[in-house]
């Protein structure tokens, strides 16, 4: 792995440049739809009540499949090759749209209607794959980037659809119903085409028998979500992040009004500022995860979000008094900025929550229970988005509240969830502390991480000890959760021993300190290869007290005697030179270190057969790719 790489890289390849078109094309198609349905209301001039019948019947409308099929939709999409479905699922879409223009052709809300949940119904088939089809075509330490590209190309994709289909019928006018009906089917053919260039993807459970029977079988999907602690607070934190952008998004057409006094399309200024932070973060996510599945960035997120949810409460707590201004108004009016960058900034940390989320799912969730998984996403998901939309209505029409009102709400309510979810999966919190360490104290760049650390299945790694931050460090660099065997003083250290614990960190002693201690190490160890997990050491069984590597000692070779998985061999450089090794005292290390914001690297070699190496070997290994940096 090297800060060469970059996400914009998967954009040239055919693994997932027409994926990631499919799913841009459907996002946009969608939007466009419903907003050109908005546009044909005006045009035929409906009364007042028509229109909010309608902008409360749709989404309604639209979400309602979610619910019924979803658990459906899972169970195709783990039984069907996925390039397949996705061909089947866009040439509904091209049905769906034929429909729909007639609906505009011949100016019938009921046809457009009854497209409309025919879009809905499209879209729950194609969600599970949507997200489950990345695991199988990206490598781990792509996942962060590839969702977030998705991410951002999903948020850009509804914005630019939304003002597409809003300008419809203000441009053309008396022709906007064939415009209408032509750009839908035209977007439709486009994605189905594109479709076709996706390369086969496996089904990742092709002999599972399909319940047709939508109710047991999402509560079997939703059972089935909640097997690991971490993955079904991921997904909660995911349902969450629909919560707040809903609530969000749907209040700005009236707070562009009635708050920072614009006109009405300030309200798309609005939403664009939000998708562009949005999108912004998403991609930015790679780079301050290090290309590994960075979930330390999700606290990060959700602070940000509430803090910038607060700001945007006291940065225009009453009605302003100004009405009607366009967009260049707005931005030359005073105390415009600070709302500009809290809407910006809401957007971009809400990138750094949600990203690192989705890739958790994937990366911890078996493939053939992956599509089943997503959609329990969905129907969750769903019904988050319902639940803050009647909060919404309950809170203005009985609490009377003003809409800054609800975004101060909605921070509050934010910081509440997040503090929960980090509670109950003490990890994320691990992640972040350990990261934000990581990232303060040094510049890290590793070296063949991605070639020679396997994706998937058990191995030992083992690596030279020079610093109290090596497990802090070689987890900041590997895509894979680690399990580290360290000395129980180490272990021990004041608030590093929690980050330690909740890493699952291994302890050990010597067998002269703790003959029991060790013996139950060497267990742990055992049973962590062979439930398929990544294990490292440090074979010297101390740090280096003069920079120099000491000898491998001879408990790897008991390790691979008992379990002789591939072994890894892994050097860190630099690390002397840097904050927290034996060259400096203890007093040292109290003052503002010389060394702060040390260059450092990690370097990995090719995986050697357990079977037949020995400590001798491994030490040479190590030796080699350290090539005297100490």
């Amino acid at each position: 792995m090297s800060s060469g790489h970059s996400q914009f890289a998967l954009l040239r390849q055919r693994r997932f440049l027409p994926f990631f078109i499919v799913q841009s094309l459907g996002a946009f198609n969608d939007n466009v739809y419903r907003q050109a349905i908005i546009g044909l209301l005006f045009y035929l001039g409906v009364s007042q009540e028509e229109q909010s019948l309608y902008t409360t019947l749709a989404p309604a409308i639209f979400i309602l499949p979610y619910f019924l099929f979803s658990a459906l939709a899972g169970q195709i999409a783990e039984k069907l090759e996925k390039s397949r479905l996705i061909v089947i699922t866009t040439t509904m879409e091209i049905a769906i749209m034929s429909l729909a223009a007639v609906g505009f052709l011949t100016q019938s809300m009921p046809v457009l209607l009854v497209a409309l949940f025919c879009t809905g119904l499209q879209s729950t088939l194609f969600g599970p794959v949507k997200y489950s089809v990345l695991p199988s075509v990206l490598k781990p330490e792509e996942l962060t980037g590839g969702n977030g590209l998705v991410e951002m190309g999903t948020s850009m994709s509804i914005l630019v659809g939304m003002i597409s289909g809003g300008i419809i019928f203000t441009l053309a006018g008396s022709y906007g119903p064939v415009v209408a009906a032509t750009a839908v089917i035209a977007l439709a053919v486009a994605g189905n085409i594109t479709a076709r260039m996706i390369p086969k993807v496996d089904a990742g459970a092709p002999d599972l028998k399909i319940n047709w029977n939508p109710l047991p079988e999402s509560l079997a999907v939703l059972r089935l979500a909640k097997k690991q602690k971490a993955v079904r607070n991921a997904i909660l934190g995911v349902s969450w992040f629909w919560f707040v952008g809903t609530m969000l998004t749907s209040q700005l057409p009236t707070y562009a009004v009635v708050n920072l006094g614009g006109e009405p399309t300030l309200y798309i200024f609005a939403l664009a500022l939000f998708s562009v932070g949005t999108g912004v973060g998403s991609l930015l996510c790679e780079k301050l995860s290090g290309r590994t599945v960075e979930i330390g960035l999700v606290p990060l997120g959700a602070f940000g979000m509430t803090a910038f949810m607060l700001d945007l409460y006291f940065a225009r707590a009453g009605e302003a008094t100004a009405a009607g201004l366009s967009v260049p108004a707005f931005i030359a009016a005073a105390g415009s900025a600070r709302i500009i960058v809290d809407l910006v900034g809401i957007g971009l940390f809400t990138g750094f929550f949600v990203v690192p989320l989705f890739a958790l799912i994937q990366s911890r969730t078996p493939k053939s229970e992956m599509s089943r998984v997503f959609a329990a996403l969905n129907i969750q998901n769903s019904g988050f988005i319902v639940g803050a939309a009647l909060i919404a209505l309950a809170t203005q029409k009985y609490l009377h509240w003003t809409i800054p009102q609800l975004f101060l709400a909605l921070a509050i309510a934010n910081a509440v969830v997040a503090i929960y979810i980090f509670t109950i999966v003490p990890e994320f919190l691990m992640r972040f502390l350990s990261w934000l360490m990581v990232r303060t104290l040094y510049r890290l760049r590793p070296h063949g991480i991605e070639a020679n650390v396997p994706d998937e299945g058990a191995a030992l790694i083992v690596c030279n000890h020079v610093s109290y931050m090596d497990a802090l460090i070689l987890s900041a660099t590997i895509p894979r959760p680690v399990r580290f065997v360290m000395y129980y003083k180490i272990f021990n250290i004041p608030v590093m021993r929690w980050i330690f614990r909740t890493a699952k960190a291994i302890p050990i002693a010597g067998a002269r300190e703790d003959p029991a201690l060790m013996q139950a190490a060497f267990d742990e160890v055992d049973r962590a290869l062979a439930e398929g997990e990544l294990v490292c050491i440090f074979p010297e069984g101390a740090l280096t007290r003069d920079g120099e590597m000491a000898a491998f000692k001879s408990g790897v070779e008991k390790i691979l005697e008992r379990r002789p998985v591939p072994v890894v061999p892994m050097a860190l450089r630099g690390m002397w030179d840097s904050m927290w090794s034996r060259r400096d005292t203890r007093l040292g290390r109290m003052r503002v270190p010389r060394r702060f914001r040390a260059h450092i690297e990690v370097a990995a070699g090719p995986p050697v057969d357990g079977a037949s190496t020995d400590a001798g070997q491994l030490e040479a290994l190590v030796r080699a790719l350290r090539a005297g940096h100490a």
